[in-house]
């Protein structure tokens, strides 16, 4: 399967220094049909910081995505949602070493082990449980864990 991008390019900043940034919002691991109704689901439920007072919002499909409009009371803000392949990251994480084809192993029953002494640390009782957080669909947390403390300013 491939694992394909879902891209944002926005307007960001108004008068003069209005310009677009572009963004990776997550990736899908499957077909491109499928990040395709992913895609879909967020340019439907995103809400651009500007304008602050829309007037018109349309939303297009295209070809790789789709195009959300929002004409404000001056001026129009675009956002475009893209979906594409994957094919290189610097950042990924190493893929996990399989064993090589020709070190397969013997069918013979294996020898029993003996039993090793307990480790003092495994005999130790579990530190306590954190409650679980909340988090929206993104795992972004709800409410943030500073969110309550006395010992801040």
């Amino acid at each position: 399967m491939a694992i394909w991008g879902l891209v944002i390019e926005t307007t960001v900043g108004i008068g003069e220094r209005k310009h677009g940034e572009a963004y990776v919002l997550t990736h899908v691991d499957g077909t491109r049909e499928e990040a395709l109704v992913e895609l879909e689901q967020r340019a439907r439920r995103h809400t651009p910081e500007h304008p602050r007072s829309p007037k018109r919002r349309r939303l297009f499909r295209e070809s790789d995505g789709f195009l959300l409009v929002i004409d404000g009371a001056w001026q129009s803000f675009s956002t475009r949602f893209t979906v594409a392949e994957l094919l290189d990251d610097s950042a990924a994480p190493a893929a996990p070493a399989s064993p090589p084809a020709h070190a397969a192993q013997p069918e013979s029953e294996p020898e029993e082990e003996p039993e090793a002494e307990p480790d003092p640390a495994e005999a130790m009782p579990p530190p306590p449980s954190t409650p679980p957080v909340e988090r929206d669909a993104d795992g972004v947390p709800i409410r943030p864990n500073w969110w309550g403390r006395t010992d801040l300013p």
